[in-house]
């Protein structure tokens, strides 16, 4: 049996946008919503280089990378070609307007990463 954890409403999520789920380990979870209301969630981690992916501008089913305009596919995390690589998605349901993900997938999938970190350099640059 597979467990769900309720993370939020649908309408919690910006129409052509994103949310970010905090995990203990690893990098966030982008939740990202289509103009049609379909809701994907992928870490939040570009296979090129790691830039922030809910960061990026939603178009279609895909998510650009802001760093260097990758083209994400939303429903399984696979770059648009000509680009290569692919980021872990993670499964969503949805009941009554609440967007569900699988615990164990939270706990499990691309944990491995460093969690990504904005702001000024910890040391000196």
């Amino acid at each position: 049996m597979t467990d769900w954890k309720m993370i939020c409403a649908v309408t919690d999520i910006p129409v052509l946008g994103s949310r970010r789920v905090q995990r203990i380990k690893g990098p966030q979870v982008a939740l990202f919503r289509t103009a049609d209301d379909d809701v994907f969630a992928l870490l939040d981690r570009c296979p090129h280089k790691g830039g922030p992916l809910s960061q990026g501008i939603v178009f279609g089913r895909a998510v650009a990378c802001p760093m260097h305009n990758w083209t994400i596919a939303l429903d399984s995390g696979q770059a648009h070609a000509p680009d290569e690589g692919c980021t872990a998605k993670f499964s969503v349901k949805i009941e009554a307007g609440q967007v569900w993900l699988n615990e164990l997938e939270l706990a499990s999938v691309g944990t491995d990463f460093e969690p990504l970190k904005a702001g000024p350099c910890a040391k000196a640059c």
